[in-house]
């Protein structure tokens, strides 16, 4: 199955679930063996390899560790960069925080007259 926007939490969950477990099996290795050299759990391979909500981040990372799919992360979550313009602009600056959205300053009430400022 191709992992799509179209997919569900469950069934994207699910499918890189398998998609582990099969990497682990294509490696020989039962799930005792992996959550060993992971240093996580039995319990934590199989809830990664059923698609189960429950697993922490820091477990799928230690799997795929072992498995030697690290170098695939690049992919999944590839380093932001800047257009050439905004590097150009930049100088050899590197950006340190997020400007946020600018406040809507007030807007001035209209004077009328008979009032006083």
């Amino acid at each position: 199955m191709k992992i799509s926007s179209q997919l569900s939490d469950e069934s994207l969950l699910k499918e890189l679930g398998g998609r582990l477990a099969a990497a682990r099996i294509v490696r020989n290795l039962t799930q005792a063996a992996l959550a060993e050299q992971a240093g996580v759990s039995k319990r934590t391979v199989e809830r990664l390899e059923s698609g189960e909500v429950a697993t922490q981040l820091s477990g799928f990372v230690r799997v795929c560790r072992v498995l030697g799919l690290l170098e695939r992360f690049d992919a999944f979550v590839p380093e932001e960069t800047a257009s050439p313009m905004a590097q150009l602009k930049m100088q050899s600056r590197k950006r340190q925080r997020a400007t946020g959205k600018k406040a809507v300053a007030e807007q001035s009430k209209k004077w009328t007259w008979g009032e006083t400022l």
